[in-house]
């Protein structure tokens, strides 16, 4: 199984790839999408074009997505909500399976606390993923993010393949 994991952000999205097969993961890629233009909508045209490159270089199976919650900037909420709809449409349109986690979800999965610092963060992103070279901090939350998803998936794929046998 192929996974991106995106850290949406309006003037930066992370994206991270990883490989999972059993319970072995291993890095792919990782990256920050900078969003260009003068105004929103050519803003979130260029995330839109530099994530569906992501997805057509890296073929992944799997998306995972963090979810956002309300900041205190009411307007602040409104744009990193339409870049987070960016980060839904790409993996959607290319038919892969989305996942969506909050960060403390994502971060009690990755460091084993659900308040964890981003240093927290990236260090244990960097003991599961051996010799990765982090692009940034929105790279290394996305990789984070795609790490959380290997373990919901495979805990999935195990109950459904449990729920199998027992109706056999």
């Amino acid at each position: 199984m192929r996974v991106l994991g995106i850290d949406p952000g309006l003037r930066n999205m992370g994206w991270g790839v990883i490989d999972v097969a059993g319970s072995r993961i291993s890095h792919v890629a990782n990256g920050i999408c900078h969003s260009t233009g003068d105004d929103l909508a050519q803003r979130l045209l260029s995330l839109y074009d530099q994530l569906t490159d992501v997805v057509h270089q890296f073929q992944p199976d799997h998306a995972a997505i963090e979810q956002t919650f309300v900041n205190k900037d009411g307007a602040g909420t409104l744009k990193l909500g339409q870049a987070r709809g960016i980060a839904l449409l790409v993996p959607a349109q290319a038919g892969l399976t989305i996942g969506e986690y909050a960060p403390n979800k994502v971060k009690k999965t990755v460091v084993g606390v659900g308040h964890a610092e981003k240093h927290q963060v990236e260090h244990m992103v960097k003991l599961q993923l051996p010799g990765v070279q982090i692009k940034g901090a929105d790279a290394a939350d996305a990789l984070a993010i795609a790490i959380c998803h290997a373990h919901y998936a495979k805990a999935a794929g195990g109950l459904e393949k449990a729920l199998r046998r027992a109706g056999a």
